[in-house]
């Protein structure tokens, strides 16, 4: 990460490191905690309820980065600070129902698919500044940034290509008035690529915890 803001320009502090604690166990993660590093992202609700309490003696952000189920809504504004993965207005619409009964407001990001996978969530990006513009009339929810998952992929420029069009549409969102200030982008695999690009956050899970059983693809499937 360090080298990546140098080569391109920025400060060290520009970049947040969100720890990806999909399958990590609350004793991992708290080691974690105790070095310093206090932001965590998880895919799965079952998860955040299963390590809430254990990791709740420690002060911490947390952040689902998962595909959200209208079904969890419910359970997951119980245990995190924002969910990184809005990305279409009936849960936007769901979202801020639920907050309204519970009187509370919840820090969101719009999930982008930039890569056009059908095999990814995120809404289209030629809708994505729609969608902006819908979020930002729900008074519960508050517009923070952007998040994408890049293209699974060993070329590094297509990889970039993601990254780069999210930056565009946040161009673009900003010079409309969206608070989009943060950018969510960039795993273990092309974290480098993704602050070259402009990430204020990236989410690393493999780097640090180790390789898991299972490949990315199915911690970005239907939240569980």
């Amino acid at each position: 990460m360090q080298l990546a803001c140098e080569r391109s320009g920025r400060g060290t502090g520009d970049v947040k490191l969100l720890l990806a604690t999909k399958t990590v166990p609350p004793d991992r993660i708290k080691v974690a905690f105790q070095l310093g590093e206090n932001l965590i992202g998880e895919n799965k609700v079952q998860e955040l309820k299963e390590k809430y309490e254990d990791l709740s003696t420690f002060p911490h952000y947390s952040h689902f980065i998962g595909h959200l189920q209208s079904g969890k809504i419910k359970e997951v504004i119980r245990y995190v600070d924002c969910i990184q993965s809005v990305d279409r207005l009936e849960l936007a619409e769901k979202l801020q129902r639920r907050l309204e009964y519970e009187d509370k407001s919840i820090d969101v990001f719009i999930q982008v698919n930039t890569s056009n996978e059908v095999s990814k969530f995120g809404v289209n990006p030629a809708q994505a500044v729609m969608l902006a513009e819908e979020i930002t009339a729900f008074d519960r929810l508050n517009l923070k940034g952007l998040m994408t998952i890049g293209l699974f992929s060993s070329e590094a420029e297509q990889v970039r290509k993601c990254f780069q069009l999210l930056r565009q549409i946040q161009r673009t969102m900003l010079e409309k008035g969206y608070p989009v200030e943060e950018l969510s982008m960039g795993m273990s695999g092309d974290l480098e690529i993704a602050i070259e690009e402009g990430a204020t956050i990236v989410r690393v899970g493999t780097a640090v915890f180790g390789q898991r059983i299972y490949p990315d693809s199915y911690y970005w499937n239907e939240g569980k």
